[in-house]
């Protein structure tokens, strides 16, 4: 049952401008009222610890602030806060009568141009990614800093979040975190803050802690006519007040957790080379680590949420899991380069995409970088003979050689990489296995496999719904014919059976890997 409130809002006649139909929105600490062309955002009477609407006070100080905050980043899309009126019964925001509540009013921001929508479509590029970290480390050089702010960057402040995030999740050892996980990142992190005591103060002195955004992540931020940051945290300062290098993190890890460690990458280089913060790299992997555990943690919560439904908490369950997996992913001490192998079909590029987003992994596709060397459109199919066009093998000699050069510039910084290819031949494993020797990398083979039957549906039904890749049938026999067996320790090796559910590949994977 909806509050009488929320029922008026929902009816046009209580808004003072043509609304169309009004969509509503909830979340724990909010009623959102989406209209044609502006936003309404009224506060729920709540406590939840964290925070504290329960007075209409402290509603409206709050909903100013999180105009005044928000105008920082988004200035064009927060309007200000307006009162919701009671005339002898007739709700109305702007009205005559008692106020009876505050709403934040926002210019309604396109959907199609938010960075979650885009991602989802392959719409960011790196381009945008910049503009993303240079109007950041413009927003960090101006945001408050003082005494007060500077002391969230001090050991025992971190100490405090850390451990807070320990103590919370340890009812959820064997649902949405394993023993040993847990176990490895705890002791991980506190011997990380331990040993960089030194590098945590002088963040301190350098000024790095400041008044930040708080939530920075792909949902909070639109693409629209200039690029709108909104939706910071103004509930709990505490939340807010942090080092540059966290914020940052929370972003990066996010792309990472979308498959586009590239984009992760390039927004940290971009931010680096705009702040001169160089320190800031030293500390990403673990803030990163920071940020996919607060994610994994408040998945979890949502467990205990009585108004969830059973299908609701399965999904939960693995988006929770996701992101302590890639919690662990950030702790490890050396870089990985893993390598697809398999046939035409066998489903490599889509688990290579889910293991992207489960450990932070950049990918480089075979596919992808084939046709930028033969100059064709990534759209436009050539279906030419297994060893002949852009499949000849001076062009894939050139492809494989891209490849490992793409992976050796990660692999160097430091970085994590899945190779998208078919690697059908032995000398070419061997030479990647040596490109990990060199950089200092681990090395992983991920061999696919799936029946002719369903190798023959999907490439059917891939020419058919559209893709980068150029496989068919034809290509499957003769590919299968060159194929060399695949030779390497059983625990560097997986085979995977690609007809499975991909949660259950992506766990046989984790299970080696760790």
């Amino acid at each position: 049952m909806l509050p009488e409130l929320v029922k008026a809002l929902l009816k046009p006649e209580a808004y003072p401008e043509a609304t169309g139909k009004i969509e509503l929105m909830q979340t724990q600490m909010s009623f959102v009222f989406l209209a044609k062309e502006f936003v309404y955002k009224v506060k729920k009477a709540v406590d939840l610890g964290y925070l504290d609407y329960t007075s209409l006070e402290k509603r409206r100080f709050f909903c100013q602030k999180e105009v005044e905050l928000n105008r920082r980043l988004c200035p064009e899309a927060y309007l200000g806060v307006v009162p919701i009126t009671n005339d002898r019964g007739t709700i109305r925001i702007g009205g005559r009568g008692e106020t009876i509540e505050y709403a934040v009013k926002m210019r309604r921001l396109p959907q199609k141009a938010m960075m979650d929508v885009l991602l989802a479509n392959d719409g960011v590029s790196t381009e945008m990614i910049t503009g993303v970290a240079q109007k950041l480390a413009a927003f960090h050089k101006e945001a408050e800093t003082n005494a007060e702010i500077s002391a969230f960057g001090e050991i025992k402040a971190i100490t405090r979040n850390t451990d807070e995030n320990f103590d919370q999740t340890e009812k959820y050892i064997g649902r949405t975190i394993s023993k040993d996980s847990y176990r490895h990142i705890k002791n991980y992190t506190n011997s990380f803050v331990e040993k960089n005591a030194p590098l945590f103060n002088k963040r301190i002195k350098e000024g790095r802690i400041r008044d930040c955004h708080g939530d920075l992540h792909a949902a909070h931020i639109c693409f629209s006519d200039s690029i709108c940051i909104y939706d910071c945290i103004e509930f709990n300062d505490r939340f807010r007040y942090c080092d540059v290098a966290s914020e940052m993190a929370f972003l990066a890890m996010d792309l990472d957790h979308y498959g586009r460690a590239d984009l992760s990458r390039s927004l940290i280089n971009a931010y680096v080379a705009e702040s001169g913060d160089k320190d800031l790299l030293e500390l990403l992997g673990f803030y990163k680590g920071y940020r996919a555990y607060v994610r994994g943690k408040v998945e979890s919560f949502k467990l205990d949420d009585p108004y969830i439904s059973k299908g609701e908490k399965e999904k939960t369950l693995e988006i929770a899991a996701s992101y302590f997996d890639l919690a662990r992913a950030y702790t490890r001490a050396k870089p990985v380069l893993f390598i697809t192998v398999g046939l035409v079909g066998t489903g490599k590029s889509t688990l290579a995409k889910a293991l992207a987003g489960r450990l932070g992994l950049a990918v480089i596709s075979s596919d992808i970088t084939r046709k930028q060397l033969g100059g064709v459109p990534l759209n436009e199919h050539r279906f030419e003979g297994f060893d002949g066009g852009i499949y000849s093998a001076e062009l894939s000699r050139k492809t494989y050689d891209k490849l490992f050069f793409g992976a050796g510039d990660i692999l160097s910084d430091g970085g994590s990489v899945v190779l998208d290819a078919s690697f059908i031949k032995a000398e070419e494993r061997l030479k990647a296995k040596r490109l990990a020797e060199e950089t200092g990398a681990d090395f992983f083979i991920i061999e696919c496999t799936l029946d002719e039957a369903n190798i023959k549906k999907r490439l059917a039904r891939r020419l058919k719904q559209g893709s980068v890749s150029d496989g068919r049938w034809e290509i499957y026999r003769p590919q299968k014919k060159a194929f060399d067996p695949v030779e390497a320790a059983p625990q560097k090796h997986a085979i995977i059976d690609t007809s499975k559910p991909i949660e259950e590949n992506i766990r046989q994977i984790l299970d080696k890997v760790y």
